[in-house]
């Protein structure tokens, strides 16, 4: 299940994943928002990080202008790993290396075609396991010591 997100900026692209997802009957959860009506992305990123760190999503898709905004506020959350994507080669090892479960990308940046790229390599790319793994324990150490 996939956790989808966007503000304001983000909308028009998250509802073309939308239609992605649907197309390749992906199961999803819209956590919003709705409209092109001014918003804040902290709301969002927020409500798509809960999702995962709850079990009711296992990964998420944030879109605001940039990309940037939502990835900042979803790695806020212990378990989350998530990365401002710009390209099929970024998915791919961002996915087999970093087992990135939240992509953040950017309406202002990307063409839809783009982002429907990105993200069909990143569900298809499977995590390396064995060293890369050794790093996510790391990273999981860190948070311990960091997130309290």
């Amino acid at each position: 299940m996939i956790a989808l997100g966007s503000d304001h900026g983000g909308y028009k692209l998250k509802e073309e994943i939308k239609k992605y997802l649907d197309e390749k009957e992906i199961k999803y959860i819209d956590f919003g928002t709705y409209s092109e009506e001014r918003t804040d992305y902290p709301i969002y990123a927020k409500k798509v990080a809960e999702s995962i760190t709850k079990g009711e999503c296992d990964k998420g898709i944030l879109c605001c202008r940039s990309g940037h905004g939502v990835a900042i506020v979803a790695n806020k959350f212990k378990g989350i790993r998530a990365a401002n994507l710009d390209s099929e080669e970024t998915a791919r090892f961002a996915k087999s290396d970093d087992n990135v479960n939240v992509v953040t990308l950017g309406g202002d940046y990307l063409t839809v075609n783009q982002a429907v790229c990105i993200i069909r390599t990143w569900l298809a790319t499977e995590f390396k396991q064995g060293r890369y793994q050794e790093r996510i324990q790391m990273i999981e150490e860190i948070e311990k010591e960091n997130m309290k």
